[in-house]
């Protein structure tokens, strides 16, 4: 018999007795029995590992430990403090090798999360706080224990002085040790039954190590930037590193974790390389040469004509493609709407009827792309057709707040792809244009009120998309509008960017499957003023943080895709991007080095290289074929 079995027969027992302490003994057993030890955590349903379960299903739990692989990262960098990378620097790719959280999740599960230096999670049943124990065992590299006071330091750096978190974090109030190994945090209202989960990825920070000097006697800085190879507690930590080239990281042998059943048949690699390239065609030449293992293709043109050289057809370089089911994306040309000439709706749709993406999928990707329509395109969250049933109250009482083509339109992009088709969505552009108050005057676009020039900058990070721009300028300009293209470097790019100091740029936001209190740095009002925040477009509509609130405070799976639907419908009726599009699969090349699991996890991509391993018969097939 089980324990709560036992409990509910106890209790029921109790009511023959005395009626009114049997309520009182039954409401505080049921409280109790409600907030139990739990050995993970899933949003909505049921976890899928039982208690004491050996490994995850998609792994290989005796994958051999060995080899190196070397991987490329694009830009540069000069920190590896990652409370500040919001707002200063920019941060080595890999730091979570070395960092670790209270929970993990499973590739295989939509929203769950099993117990990584937290052994144990519980919470109330109106999910008003959340409360961890710690693994006595977890420990930092240097071989002291991973305590409260750890994840109390890691909690008030993280909200203090990075914006992202501190808009994820923004209903938890505090954490407190509440015992021996436990923290609890205290949520500010009841009803978020994500906030348990959102706590559970705080990445957990050495207190003792930020609190003492470094090797040169000077006092160490959680609100600054570090080029100092941090402590951390993970399965890997920095080897060598040439600051804003490469770093390097190696397995730590002795890794407290590496026996949890949250880690075994991962972390298989002796030695992990990353080496950074200003330019993707310089990172791919170098791993046609044999100097980089693992290649991800993100341009069309290259997949489909730049794998043409022996290592493909001698087989020796592998190329997969593996669908992406664990995200919705908008990549998009996202506009600054901080500066006035953005703020009319009408002007921004004009932009989506100048853009010819099936002429530009057609001459410039072969025809592989798929025009976004969702904010959550690719996921289950995407609204479609008009909103109904539970989605269409929540819009209701919105109605005057929100887009009134909300609730009569389903949401289109403009479809071109021939020259009368495009001739037509030009002329809908004018239109528009001129509804928003600008109109042509000696071939220029102006603002009839004040006569100036409507003039647009595109601000790129990378040359490889500059021809998309390029592509695009030529239909902006038949509209009288002059257009700027701006290329910079990644330290410029970034700056710029925390500076609000763009006109348009390209950007992608990925949405997990289960979305939660991230969108408010997304979509946010608090988050248009705050630097650093992913609230790029500068969206300030009391509207969207209403829907936002609905999205947060879910309280079963259906509530939470209907309050998505509504929420991604007003995002895109108030036309604050002009989408771009997306292929739904990861590309990769590969020299044939590696082995990978039978069963690949569902939500998990390739997982290169979490869970794939060294084959030293492979490898030395292919240097000795070299």
């Amino acid at each position: 018999m089980s324990c709560t079995r036992r409990t509910l027969l106890r209790m029921a027992g109790l009511m023959c007795f005395s009626p009114a302490l049997s309520l009182q003994r039954f409401a505080l057993e049921a409280n109790a029995a409600e907030n139990l030890w739990r050995h993970g955590l899933s949003l909505f349903g049921e976890l899928r590992y039982p208690p004491g379960f050996a490994h995850f299903d998609y792994v290989n739990r005796n994958a051999p430990k060995a080899g190196m692989v070397r991987q490329s990262a694009f830009g540069t960098y000069d920190n590896f403090n990652a409370v500040v990378a919001e707002l200063k620097g920019q941060l080595a790719v890999g730091i979570d090798l070395i960092n670790e959280t209270l929970l993990t999740p499973a590739l295989d599960e939509v929203s769950s999360e099993y117990g990584l230096l937290a052994e144990a999670v519980r919470y109330p049943p109106d999910f008003s706080s959340v409360t961890y124990r710690l693994r006595p065992e977890a420990k930092w590299h240097d071989g002291q224990p991973i305590t409260p006071e750890d994840v109390t330091f890691s909690f008030d750096a993280f909200k203090t002085h990075n914006p992202r978190f501190a808009a994820y974090f923004r209903h938890v109030i505090k954490a407190e040790q509440t015992g021996e190994n436990e923290i609890t945090f205290a949520f500010d209202s009841a009803g978020n039954r994500e906030l348990p989960q959102v706590v559970g990825g705080l990445t957990i920070l050495p207190k003792h190590w930020w609190e003492s000097p470094d090797p040169s006697g000077q006092k160490r800085d959680v609100t600054e930037t570090t080029l100092e190879a941090p402590l951390g507690s993970g399965p890997y930590r920095i080897k060598a590193f040439e600051a804003g080239t490469s770093v390097h990281y190696e397995r730590v042998e002795n890794y407290w974790g590496k026996d949890l059943n949250v880690r075994a048949g991962r972390d298989n690699f002796d030695e992990l390389r990353f080496d950074y390239y200003r330019d993707l065609t310089v990172a791919f030449e170098a791993f046609k040469a044999d100097q980089l293992d693992w290649h991800e293709e993100n341009t069309a043109k290259n997949w489909a004509t730049g794998y043409d050289f022996p290592a493909v057809s001698e087989k020796r370089v592998v190329l997969e493609q593996f669908p992406i089911r664990n995200i919705g994306i908008m990549q998009a040309f996202a506009f600054n709407i901080r500066r006035g000439k953005f703020h009319d709706p009408r002007l921004r749709r004009a932009f989506n009827f100048a853009f010819n993406f099936e002429k530009i999928d057609s001459e410039l990707f072969y025809g592989e792309y798929k025009r976004i329509a969702s904010y959550f395109e690719g996921t289950e969250l995407a609204c479609s057709g008009l909103p109904k049933g539970r989605e269409l109250e929540i819009l209701e009482v919105l109605r005057g707040k929100v887009p009134a083509e909300v609730f009569v339109t389903p949401y289109w992009n403009p479809v071109a792809g021939n020259a009368t088709r495009a001739r037509r969505n030009l002329l809908e552009a004018t239109r528009l244009l001129e509804a928003a108050g600008f109109e042509v005057r000696d071939l220029k676009l102006v603002d009839v009120s004040t006569g100036e020039p409507f003039t647009v900058e595109f601000l790129l990070p990378d040359p490889a998309v500059e021809r998309v721009v390029l592509f695009y300028k030529a239909s902006l300009e038949r509209l009288g509008i002059q257009v700027a293209v701006r290329v910079v470097d990644d330290v410029q790019y970034v700056d710029r960017l925390r500076q609000w100091d763009f006109d348009i740029t390209i950007f992608s936001w990925t949405e997990s499957l289960s979305p939660g209190n991230e969108q408010h740095d997304f979509w946010g009002s608090r988050a248009a003023d705050t630097p650093g925040s992913q609230n790029l477009v500068g969206i300030r509509n009391e509207a969207i943080d209403t829907l936002i609130d609905h999205v947060v405070f879910a309280k079963g799976r259906s509530e939470l895709v209907a309050a998505t639907h509504a929420l991604d419908r007003v995002l895109l009726w108030n036309h604050y991007v002009v989408p771009q599009w997306t292929y739904g699969k990861e590309r990769t090349a590969r020299w044939d080095r590696f082995g990978k699991p039978r069963l690949m996890p569902i939500y998990g991509q390739s997982a290169f290289p979490t869970i794939w391993w060294w084959v030293t018969r492979r490898a030395t097939e292919i240097a000795s074929r070299l």
